[in-house]
C-alpha cells in the first residue's frame, strides 16, 4: 500500500486543529461569496444545465434511502437518469487538466465545490442511496478519461442494508482492480466509511442506523484498508478525524448523524489536502 506515513504520524487532534483553522479562514472566504468558485479551481457546470426534460419517478435501494437528487428544485431524477446524466458530464470532461473524481454516495455528493481543493478538475460523480454494487457497475463512466485521481467512498448504505461485510470489500476490489486496468497512472484513493451518530441521530432512517453498531463500521474499513494495502493503492482513514470518545459521529460536524455539514466537509477537505500536498502533488 501507498502507506500515508507522514500523515499516519500527526496526531489526530493535530490534524482537528488545522480542520478548524480552515474553518476560521473559509468561513470568512464563503461571507463574501460562497457561489464564486476559487481562482485555481476549475468549475464543473452544474447539473441543471444538461438536466432531461422527461418526468423523472422516484425510486429506492434496498436500505430505503431515495435514489433521486433535487437539483434546483426544479427536477427529480430516478437512478437510471442520474447515471445517464454522470455519464454525460464524464464525457464533457474527459481531457480536463488533472481530472480529479469523487464517487461515492450522498456523503460525496453533497460535497460543496467550492470546499475542494485548488489546481484540479474536480468532478463529482455522487449518487444518493449509492452502494459498493452499483457503483461498481458504473465504473465504465470514466472509460476514455484523462483521469488524474480518484477519490472513493461507499459502503454505509450497505451496512444498513444489512449486506455482508465481505461483499463490501469484495465489490471495493473489483472497483479497485477496474479502475487500475482502465487507468493506470491514476492515484486511486480508497477512503474510510464515517461512523454514524448512534443514539444522536436524527436522520429519517433513525431506525436502521440503530441496528448497525458503529464497531461493525470499524471492521469493515479495516478489511478496506487490508484490500488497499494488497493493491497497493492509497487508503485515507478518515473516521477517527470524524469520532467522538465513543466511536460515533461527532454531532458539531453533522446535520442529521448521517451526513456532514460545513464544518464536516470541512474537516474532510482538510484530510484530502493533507495528502494531496504531502503525497500526490508535485
Amino acid at each position: 500500500m501507498k502507506v500515508l506515513e507522514r500523515l499516519e504520524k500527526v496526531p489526530y487532534w493535530v490534524l482537528l486543529s488545522l480542520a478548524m483553522n480552515c474553518l476560521l479562514v473559509m468561513a470568512v472566504v464563503l461571507s463574501w461569496g460562497r457561489d464564486r468558485p476559487t481562482a485555481d479551481t476549475k468549475t464543473i457546470p452544474t447539473a441543471t444545465s444538461v438536466l432531461p426534460q422527461a418526468n423523472a419517478s422516484v425510486s429506492t435501494n434496498d436500505s430505503g434511502e431515495r435514489l433521486v437528487t433535487a437539483v434546483g428544485d426544479r427536477e427529480l431524477l430516478n437512478y437510471q437518469q442520474w447515471v445517464a446524466l454522470l455519464r454525460q458530464e464524464a464525457r464533457a470532461h474527459a481531457d480536463a487538466p488533472r481530472l480529479t473524481v469523487l464517487m461515492g454516495d450522498s456523503i460525496s455528493l453533497w460535497f460543496p465545490q467550492e470546499l475542494l481543493p485548488g489546481r484540479r478538475t474536480w468532478l463529482n460523480q455522487g449518487i444518493s442511496g449509492e452502494n459498493s454494487d452499483m457503483l461498481l457497475r458504473r465504473l465504465d463512466a470514466l472509460d476514455g478519461t484523462q483521469l488524474d485521481s480518484i477519490f472513493v467512498m461507499v459502503g454505509i448504505n450497505d451496512l444498513i442494508a444489512q449486506r455482508p461485510e465481505k461483499e463490501i470489500a469484495q465489490n471495493l476490489e473489483k472497483s479497485v482492480q477496474y479502475l487500475k486496468q482502465q487507468h493506470p497512472e491514476a492515484d486511486i484513493i480508497v477512503q474510510s466509511i464515517l461512523p454514524h451518530g448512534a443514539e444522536r441521530a436524527t436522520w429519517e432512517g433513525r431506525d436502521r442506523l440503530l441496528q448497525l453498531p458503529n464497531d461493525r463500521i470499524q471492521a469493515v474499513n479495516t478489511a478496506i484498508a487490508n484490500m488497499a494495502e494488497a493493491e497497493n493503492i492509497y487508503y485515507l482513514n478518515l473516521y477517527p478525524l470524524f469520532a467522538d470518545g465513543e466511536g460515533a459521529l461527532r454531532p458539531d460536524l453533522t446535520t442529521d448523524g448521517l451526513h456532514l455539514n460545513d464544518r464536516g466537509y470541512l474537516v474532510w477537505r482538510t484530510a484530502i489536502a493533507l495528502l494531496l500536498n504531502e503525497q500526490l502533488d508535485d
